[in-house]
């Protein structure tokens, strides 16, 4: 065991590093996602993000139903 000690140092300076990293550059994806998807589909409340997309969704998902005002 000529390497035990030197094995040991590795592992603490090696975990040392990692919650140093891991500390940073933190992101939080559910916000974003959230902040990204505005409106909601009113029949099925799928979210989307802009209004040229849920127009698409509506006409394919639920073509036998009335456009919304919104969509209008």
């Amino acid at each position: 065991m000529a390497r035990g000690l030197a094995k040991v140092q590795a592992k603490e300076k090696a975990a040392k590093k990692a919650s140093k990293a891991k500390g940073q550059g933190k992101h939080d994806h559910k916000a974003a996602r959230d902040k990204q998807l505005k409106m909601q589909c009113t029949v099925c409340k799928a979210p989307m993000s802009d209004k040229s997309v849920y127009k698409q969704h509506f006409e394919a998902k639920h073509s036998k139903l009335p456009l919304p005002d919104e969509l209008k």
